[in-house]
């Protein structure tokens, strides 16, 4: 450690930090533009200027190490005029349009310039002007007169996204921020940009003038998307929500948000929402009241349980609808008799293991992996900020990321092996590692190999070393026809080698759905036989089977066949096949408890008011299971709800129990599989009904790629 002072105290940081961390461990407020404590330094703005005793000028301190000893003042005449005439400098070219800027009341710049800016400038020449550039529908570039040049969001772009999708062009008064060719901005975490742009250059596309900041209410959530459970700031105005940012969370997702978390409540002002409850008669859509719509699904399904039986009856459910959601659509459908019930829509192998599977780590421990094998996923694209994480171990500790895919992805990250095979000899490609592992450790392998790669080698080697090390099984693992098979195969691994195993797992509550056993017990049917056509009656609750499940377009084919589909959702979705549409509140308008990857619960409530005669869905399922006289059911409150489901006082909990989360499997250990269908996965912009329908991600690079039959 090295002391130094600051302001007349005493400061203890760690050797070779900068003055601009003593200050931040302080509490010390030092005015910059350029700096970001995520990002590398840069030192171009010059705003950070203080003085040090001895030194002949004021220097930055965002790039001026400490010494033992070192005497800072940031107060000092020397220090202000510097900062003045940095302030004077980046003013000079401004346009001054505060009125109309979107970044007003929340600009760095304007703040500063209070601090320290003239009442008039100096300078009497022209302002130069930055010609507009079109950087794709979600972030604007409209205004680039407007920027300074910190070059945050280019060096955002190269350390934190992997892409350097913007540069700096020219020099001196010349200089600007482009995409170099003209492309869009494509990464799918570049809303970031925005966030840390510290002026109005790069600001919002689809919230572009549509409220000033300071009107806008800010309230805490949680994303619904996928397993990172990223922490969200949801902006509202006239309980309408018009922009979604992040909330900061270092053990989750630090200060950044994927693109699908940051964009997706355009879905929920869109003309798709369903608002009031609806009847099919004579095939033909009729409005009705919630009396109406609940007396008619709860009659149906007394009726179809007297005449074909309860174990015709079974329910849908999406991964990431709510935990209290989930537990009530069990008990629902338990209390009919039946135990068909499942959350696990995209998967073709169904193993009725007693463990919940996880992440097998903290996601934090992601940023310090040394070693890590991925196995079927689009790491970049399923998990856009697990990605990130991997991403700074390798740039920064050197981490060895190894891949087993049917596709040799673009994870924006050195990689080290990638064993590119079908689907169907992923189990043989993990068989390889393990005998590779079983060589080098000279113990017996696990199942006979023919031959043993270099790939497989110099994989086994880099889990063989170092102290941290995971392997992780992706959504198309998960998916797979012989998915424990490769968690067989996946746990040997790890068992000989020291590294944690686990799942990404897919969406934003497959822990939680599987922790209140949102799937088949004992003899009930699963996803993929309930979508075969063999129930009687179907709820589907906030899922659309046609996109949402492996069986596809032949999901509508098999309902149709049903005597009763009834949908829960916020949307006008399945009206081809469904007899009842159910309109439930989206994450928004609810309260509830999404678990993520690690097990980490973490609840919500609602931000804005239901839309039109919109119910939280488990309300709905309350409601639906009082008519039916169904016991169990009688609950006032989401929290009393919550309490019931952990067995604590609601919020007490914040992980799931050690006991439950268990990775371990008892499948036998298979390298040949045989000839296996492709597991179905869902590209980035087509996971949920919330980013199918927001119009900036559909209109992306990823969203495009995927319509056209590409992997994004």
């Amino acid at each position: 450690m090295v002391e130094i002072e600051l302001n007349g105290k005493k400061v203890e940081v760690p050797e070779g930090s900068m003055v601009m961390h003593a200050a931040e461990i302080a509490g010390t407020y030092i005015p910059h533009f350029c700096w970001h404590k995520k990002l590398s330094i840069a030192a171009n703005c010059r705003m950070c200027l203080v003085d040090v005793e001895k030194a002949p000028k004021a220097v930055p301190a965002c790039a001026t190490p400490v010494t033992n000893g070192m005497i800072v003042r940031t107060l000092t005449d020397k220090a202000v005029r510097a900062q003045e005439s940095v302030m004077e400098f980046l003013l000079i070219n401004h346009p001054l349009d505060c009125p109309v800027c979107d970044q007003g009341g929340e600009c760095q710049l304007q703040d500063l310039a209070v601090g320290y800016g003239m009442s008039a400038s100096r300078f009497t020449e022209e302002k130069r002007v930055v010609l507009r550039k079109e950087a794709g529908p979600l972030i604007s570039m409209e205004e680039m007169t407007r920027c300074i040049h910190c070059t945050r969001c280019v060096r955002f772009g190269e350390e934190i996204g992997g892409v350097m999708e913007l540069g700096m062009v020219n020099r001196g008064e010349h200089s600007e921020i482009t995409t170099i060719k003209g492309d869009t901005i494509d990464s799918e975490i570049s809303g970031n940009m925005i966030d840390i742009c510290p002026v109005g250059a790069l600001t919002s596309k689809p919230f572009r003038f549509a409220a000033r900041t300071w009107e806008l209410s800010r309230r805490r959530s949680v994303s619904p998307h996928d397993s990172n459970g990223s922490n969200l700031t949801v902006q509202v105005k006239n309980h309408k929500v018009l922009r979604v940012v992040p909330y900061e969370n270092e053990d989750v997702n630090e200060c950044w948000i994927a693109d699908r978390d940051r964009f997706s409540y355009e879905a929920l002002n869109s003309d798709e929402r369903l608002t009031r409850p609806m009847l099919k008669q004579g095939g033909q859509w009729h409005e009705v009241d919630w009396q109406t719509a609940l007396e008619y699904v709860g009659n149906g399904l007394r009726d179809i349980a007297a005449e074909h039986g309860a174990g015709s009856i079974g329910a849908l459910v999406s991964p990431h609808s709510t935990l209290e959601e989930l537990y009530l659509a069990r008990q629902l459908i338990n209390g009919l008799g039946s135990d068909n019930i499942d959350h696990r829509l995209r998967a073709a192998e169904f193993e009725t293991g007693t463990g919940v599977r996880w992440l097998g780590t903290s996601i934090a421990s992601l940023s310090t992996l040394q070693a890590a094998l991925v196995v079927g996923s689009n790491l970049r694209k399923d998990h856009p900020l697990f990605a990130q994480r991997i991403r700074q171990a390798v740039r920064k500790g050197g981490c060895s990321v190894n891949a087993i895919n049917a596709v040799d992805h673009d994870w924006a990250m050195h990689m080290g092996q990638v064993m590119v095979a079908p689907a169907s000899r992923w189990a043989a490609a993990l068989a390889e590692v393990a005998a590779a592992v079983a060589a080098q450790k000279n113990v017996a392998a696990p199942v006979p190999v023919q031959t043993l790669g270099e790939q497989a080698k110099a994989v086994a080697a880099s889990l063989i070393a170092g102290e941290r090390k995971a392997i992780l099984l992706g959504n198309a693992a998960a998916h797979h026809a012989k998915a424990s098979s490769l968690l067989a195969l996946a746990q040997w691994i790890a068992q000989n080698t020291g590294a944690t195993v686990g799942y990404l797992t897919e969406a934003a509550n497959t822990v939680g759905a599987q922790w209140v056993g949102a799937q088949p017990a004992a003899d009930g049917l699963n996803a993929a036989q309930m979508l075969s056509g063999s129930l009687k009656a179907a709820l589907l609750f906030n899922t659309e089977p046609e996109f949402d499940s492996a069986a596809g377009s032949a999901s509508a084919e098999a309902l149709g066949k049903a005597s009763m589909v009834v949908t829960f959702s916020p949307f006008k979705a399945n009206m081809a096949f469904s007899d009842v549409l159910l309109p439930i509140a989206p994450f928004t308008e609810t309260s509830g408890t999404f678990v993520n990857a690690e097990g980490r619960i973490q609840g919500f409530h609602a931000v804005v008011k239901p839309l039109g005669e919109t119910r939280p869905g488990w309300k709905v399922l309350r409601v639906l299971g009082n008519l039916l006289e169904i016991p169990g059911m009688d609950w006032e409150t989401s929290q009393d709800l919550l309490s019931a489901i952990t067995g604590a006082p609601a919020g007490e909990l914040g992980f799931i129990p050690a006991g439950k989360l268990d990775n371990r499997t008892q499948a036998a250990l298979v390298a040949d599989t045989g000839e296996l269908p492709a597991p179905v996965s869902a590209s980035i912009y087509q996971l949920d009904g919330l980013v199918r329908r927001s119009n900036a991600l559909q209109k992306t690079a990823d969203a495009r790629a995927a319509l056209a039959g590409g992997a994004a």
